[in-house]
């Protein structure tokens, strides 16, 4: 006898769609844990990026110099809360290495006053101070020797006054056995200039920074690696171009003795 064939049905399986949802929740739960992690940052280096780029600034003369706390070591964390917030200010120091190239390290010298050489400045320099051709400033960036126009060059000239090299060669004997960095900054006052050899304020300011860099080296032997310059024109006067003495003022050189950094 034929045995029949059991004929079974099919049922529906309702609870199928659990194996989705599940899929799709743990999907979801995954790609909120990478947002998650993505959005942690190492506190303590982005304080000191934040730092080093404040600092930075203020030492352009783009910020007011901050009292922001440098930390002590690289392993001490920098809060945001203590990474002071600056403002807009006028220029009211020169420009200056402060973050080391490529290490990106906040020096702990930065800020410090050199003022043994501001005192060894202002006595080699006392004849042209007292007849106030020469200044000898302590900044937050170092210290500023400023050149007057009116003692060191002629009106229009980048060329430095025989008459001047007295007064250079002592300057000169008090800066050449430094270590630190020199920067040579030109300034005019607001008045154009078109000669024969300059055409504008900026090439006037430029040239006088160059040609005292090349006397630096060529006549008083200064590592050329310590110098640079810049040529500022008429656009960061010490005083208002409104008188006579306040643009004699202006025209000026700025030798910059840097602040060391480590």
């Amino acid at each position: 006898m034929r045995r029949r064939k059991r004929h079974y049905q099919d049922h529906a399986n309702h609870d199928r769609w659990l194996v989705s949802y599940a899929d799709f929740v743990t999907l979801l739960f995954a790609f909120f844990v990478v947002l998650y992690a993505s959005s942690q940052v190492d506190k303590r280096k982005v304080g000191h990026l934040a730092l080093a780029i404040q600092v930075a600034f203020q030492q352009l003369g783009v910020f007011d110099t901050s009292n922001t706390k440098i930390p002590l070591s690289d392993s001490e964390a920098v809060p945001f809360t203590q990474v002071q917030v600056v403002e807009n200010a006028q220029r009211t120091g020169d420009f200056r290495k402060f973050v080391q190239p490529m290490k990106g390290i906040v020096s702990p010298l930065a800020g410090a006053p050199l003022k043994g050489v501001e005192e060894d400045l202002s006595k080699a320099l006392a004849p042209e101070i007292k007849k106030s051709v020469v200044s000898v400033t302590a900044v937050p960036e170092g210290i500023v020797v400023s050149l007057q126009e009116v003692g060191f060059y002629e009106s229009g000239s980048a060329t430095i006054r025989a008459s001047s090299q007295g007064a250079m060669d002592r300057l000169a004997a008090v800066l050449e056995p430094l270590g630190e960095s020199l920067r040579v900054e030109g300034h005019t006052d607001n008045v154009p200039i078109h000669n024969a050899r300059f055409d504008s304020n900026w090439e006037l300011s430029t040239a006088r920074a160059s040609d005292l860099i090349k006397l630096l080296i060529l006549h008083y032997h200064f590592d050329a690696s310590r110098l640079s310059a810049a040529g500022f024109a008429e656009y960061h006067p010490v005083a208002p171009n409104d008188t006579p003495e306040n643009r004699a003022r202006n025209r000026r050189v700025d030798i910059v003795v840097l602040n060391p950094v480590r």
